[in-house]
């Protein structure tokens, strides 16, 4: 057992508590500098590596919207939540890379998921959530942010900037997935300002097309304020929030 899982409950729930109150009140600087309302960004809080219990407590402080990104943790996470809040509405993001063949998994416990980044994977998709549906594993279709690739990386993931219309299009045309919006992990060199202007530009473009694909995920622990400042509407926080990782989860 860790150090951190043998500590009293309420002293995690003081210490998440007073990182939550922080990273708001970052974001609701940020806003305003940006001169957007805070009810534009919506805080997801990435609870990878991190125990369930840390789960639990945060949705005990109203933070319903947690993102993941391994499909193993994800998934058993997801149960753990559920069966000690079976009252708590959690909303569970998948938000790391995906390979096709953890679609049907993936499928059964995210609610939405910000890392579609080929046709291919849209379709595995499309295919495993009529299949969940079918076998009342989900009840509804599933939210889907197609991931930009900003900095050119293929490591990183993100389909590249003029290949992203054309996948968001084949989203929109499925019929068990819901086109959302745009979604960006943020360079590691070069001039993240410029990064986000292309990114910005093109989640522009896919709302000309689309409507109804309002969301501009972007932004961590060490650039929000910069994200919201081109527009994110959702800004992904761990470290920040619930302190430095430990290692994966086996």
């Amino acid at each position: 057992m860790s150090a951190q899982q043998s500590r009293p409950a309420s002293d995690r729930l003081a210490e998440l508590g007073a990182a939550l109150t922080e990273v708001r009140g970052r974001i609701d600087a940020a806003c305003r500098a940006a001169g957007r309302a805070v009810e534009e960004v919506r805080l997801l809080a990435v609870t990878k590596t991190f125990p369930a219990e840390d789960a639990v407590l945060l949705t005990d402080l109203g933070v319903l919207e947690l993102g993941e990104n391994r499909d193993q943790e994800a998934g058993a996470k997801a149960d753990a939540v559920a069966a000690a809040r079976p009252e708590a509405a959690v909303r569970w993001h998948m938000v790391g890379s995906l390979q096709r063949n953890k679609a049907r998994s993936v499928a059964r416990w995210a609610a939405e998921i910000q890392s579609v980044d080929s046709v291919r994977l849209a379709g595995a998709l499309d295919r495993a959530v009529g299949a969940a549906r079918a076998e009342g594993e989900r009840a509804g279709v599933l939210d889907v942010l197609v991931q930009a690739s900003i900095d050119g990386d293929p490591a990183r993931g993100g389909c590249p900037l003029p290949g992203l219309p054309a996948l968001a299009d084949e989203v929109a045309r499925s019929g068990e997935l819901r086109l959302r919006g745009v979604m960006a992990v943020a360079p590691l060199g070069g001039d993240p300002a410029a990064a986000y202007d292309a990114l910005a530009a093109a989640a522009a473009r896919l709302r000309a097309d689309h409507p109804d694909a309002t969301e501009l995920s972007a932004g961590m622990s060490g650039d929000m304020e910069l994200a919201i400042g081109y527009g994110s509407t959702c800004v992904r926080v761990g470290t920040a929030l619930l302190g430095v990782r430990g290692l994966a989860s086996p």
